[in-house]
């Protein structure tokens, strides 16, 4: 039944016909008469291309080990790495000291990105032809490159190298100290907003370098119609570009905000029109992909409101049922293109090969609570959502990194 690429709804049975599986060093047998329902689901394995795991440099945080067990507890076998560390990873020898934790302690494919620029200064590019070979990608996130003709130069060495440019698209000069949207609720109740322009003027600026230099260019977590639009238009233009969006973006807006900083992203939630063109920027294919931004922060650090906490929610253990509930079981998008979304076109478009799949109980429903993650990150504007779906089994390599029967009783 895997013949097909596209065939996704399969009976756990008929997969793991003569295949032997191992758990903890050991032999581990499925009863197949435990997996008959038609409820119970096996995917490929998730791709997220922007996550933060933290290591090395802020390990209170998160850790390749705790993040690629959330990971795996939310159905992912690969996951991007963003550079924002300690050291950043602008140089083979930083890389490697990344790249040593992730060979001892990831438990799923952990890929990492190069940055753009040293230490992530936007001043000078980093060692890209050294690197290449063991990045992913290059990227900034976190951090929008401002100069336009270091941008320029970067996508003239990325493409040299085959590589793509992935773009946190921010324009400082126009943050002018905002912490979330710039629209009712911040006007309403006293807050510096971020306007979205803030978001598409750079996007605007990097699609046109790209039309101009051929560089293979990727835009993180889009929140806004302005640039669901300037991107629809740049592929129909045949500009050799990608973008993703994330769960928040898609299911929640300025109208779900309260005084709590876990409801603080950058960039923020927007309105509710802009969330109306995203979900149609993913059924259009003008989004191709669906990544977390899982940006995991000490209790401390997401405690002091909208305005003083740090940005950023962890997503990656709930995104697939979030998605599965509000978009897929609602008739937004069928189950197929989510999968498309949260699988085949993030390896497509990164050359990440499948490596494993994840078990679902589909019929499954909860309340997400934060003390059953894995992450070390509790901060998520979702917190008791009820959703549909529990994550059974995830299988990287043949070898069982996820087990629903023992993950939380260990």
């Amino acid at each position: 039944m895997m013949a097909k690429e596209y065939e996704y709804k399969l009976y756990f049975a008929d997969y793991i016909a003569n295949n032997v599986f191992i758990s903890k060093g050991a032999p581990f047998s499925f009863d197949a008469a435990d997996f008959s329902s038609p409820d119970i689901c096996i995917f490929p394995g998730f791709c997220d291309v922007h996550v933060h795991f933290r290591e090395p440099g802020f390990f209170y945080k998160e850790t390749i080990h705790t993040g690629s067990m959330a990971a795996a507890h939310g159905g992912y076998t690969d996951v991007c790495t963003m550079p924002n560390l300690n050291p950043v990873p602008d140089s083979v020898e930083h890389l490697f000291e990344q790249k040593k934790i992730i060979d001892n302690d990831a438990v799923i494919g952990v890929h990492p990105y190069g940055a753009i620029t040293v230490g992530q200064s936007g001043e000078k590019l980093s060692a890209f032809e050294d690197m290449a070979e063991w990045v992913v990608a290059f990227s900034d996130d976190g951090r929008g490159v401002q100069n336009e003709e270091l941008m320029r130069e970067a996508m003239l060495r990325a493409k040299k190298l085959n590589k793509i440019i992935v773009a946190h698209c921010e324009d400082n000069s126009l943050i002018n100290g905002g912490y979330i949207h710039k629209g009712k609720y911040a006007q309403n109740h006293n807050h510096k907003g971020i306007c979205s322009e803030s978001e598409w003027k750079p996007i605007e600026r990097d699609i046109s370098i790209a039309k101009e230099t051929g560089c293979a260019y990727h835009v993180c977590h889009i929140s806004c119609k302005e640039s669901v639009e300037l991107i629809r238009k740049a592929k129909a233009e045949g500009v050799d570009i990608t973008c993703e969006t994330a769960p928040h973006y898609l299911l929640l807006d300025e109208n779900n905000l309260q005084e709590d900083g876990r409801f603080k992203m950058n960039p923020p939630l927007r309105s509710e029109a802009d969330r109306i063109a995203l979900i149609e920027g993913i059924k259009d294919g003008t989004i191709d992909m669906i990544a977390t931004d899982h940006a995991p922060h000490s209790a401390e650090e997401k405690s002091a409101g909208l305005e003083k906490s740090a940005f950023g929610i962890v997503g990656i253990e709930t995104a697939f049922p979030l998605l599965y509930t509000y978009l897929v079981r609602k008739n937004i998008i069928n189950l197929e293109k989510l999968i498309e979304l949260m699988s085949i076109n993030p390896r497509k478009r990164f050359n990440i090969s499948p490596n494993g799949f994840t078990i679902w109980d589909m019929s499954r429903e909860y309340e997400i609570k934060t003390d059953s993650f894995l992450s070390k990150g509790r901060a998520t504007p979702f917190e008791n959502t009820r959703v549909f779906g529990e994550c059974l089994f995830t299988v990287v390599d043949k070898k069982i990194v996820y087990n629903n029967a023992e993950a939380h009783h260990e």
